[in-house]
């Protein structure tokens, strides 16, 4: 297992793979926030079918949770980017052929699953940490520039950096294992990849403008109300025992055919 996880590091470990990802994670953080201050302090509110992203109120940002409410306004964008690069990690394996090689040299093919979903949530954390970085850099100077009271941020700051990092983890991790499930099942990046921003961008904002059409069991709304902490429409708890359970069955099924599936081919 150790063997595994070390080979799976290894390969993730490449200079122009995590620069793309970490840039793609600082880039989004910092139009987000600077967007995200803009629009609050101007009292704007965004449609319901606003698709990527779920603004805080004035009275929320200038909350002390206010310092970090970029991590959960972005926290679709992250996913889908989190999304990305564990399916592009994963179909990889396919696409060059390694799999063959990885097969012969641990043919317990359970560990090699766990050893890669296990290395991309470590490299996962780092680009959450650059996320979150960029974000308490971009936010500061522009909320003071937009105005918005930052006097509540330093209350209880550990707490709130914190829970807020931890929460935006959980949901880009979830976005990540769906990734790898449909890379896993397609064999394709692309696949993935165009499942994941379709799903974002088409389906949930058409379900969300529909009228009396429930929408808090989408999996974006979920795993935003888990970036959040929880909203008023779902519970932390909630949105969390539900993101769980669509990481259950996905690594349940990509397991299954990634154990079972001929390789040879």
């Amino acid at each position: 297992m150790i063997g595994a996880l070390r080979s799976e590091l290894t390969r993730l470990a490449q200079p122009r793979l995590l620069l793309t990802w970490f840039g793609l994670m600082a880039l989004f953080a910092a139009m987000v926030n600077t967007i995200m201050v803009t629009f609050v302090s101007g009292g704007g509110s965004l449609p319901p079918g606003a698709p990527g992203v779920a603004f805080p109120t004035l009275a929320q940002m200038e909350s002390p949770s206010g310092l970090m409410a970029g991590l959960a306004a972005a926290s679709s964008m992250f996913g889908v980017i989190t999304l990305s690069f564990w399916a592009l990690a994963t179909a990889t394996d396919y696409s060059s052929g390694l799999i063959r090689l990885l097969v012969a040299a641990e043919p317990r093919r359970w560990r090699l699953l766990a050893a890669k979903v296990a290395a991309l949530a470590l490299v996962t954390a780092a680009a959450t940490t650059v996320a979150a970085v960029v974000n308490v850099l971009v936010v500061m100077p522009a909320a003071g520039t937009a105005g918005i009271s930052t006097a509540a941020w330093g209350t209880d700051l550990l707490n709130v950096v914190v829970s807020a990092w931890l929460h935006l983890y959980i949901a880009v991790c979830v976005w990540g294992v769906i990734g790898l499930v449909i890379a896993t099942l397609a064999r394709s990046a692309a696949v993935a990849i165009s499942v994941g921003v379709g799903y974002l961008l088409v389906v949930e904002s058409l379900v969300k403008m529909l009228k009396d059409v429930p929408s808090d069991w989408l999996l974006g709304t979920t795993l935003g109300a888990v970036a959040s902490g929880g909203t008023s429409a779902v519970s932390f708890g909630a949105a969390l025992t539900l993101a769980l359970g669509y990481v259950t069955l996905g690594l349940v099924a990509a397991g299954l055919v990634y154990i079972r599936r001929d390789v040879t081919d």
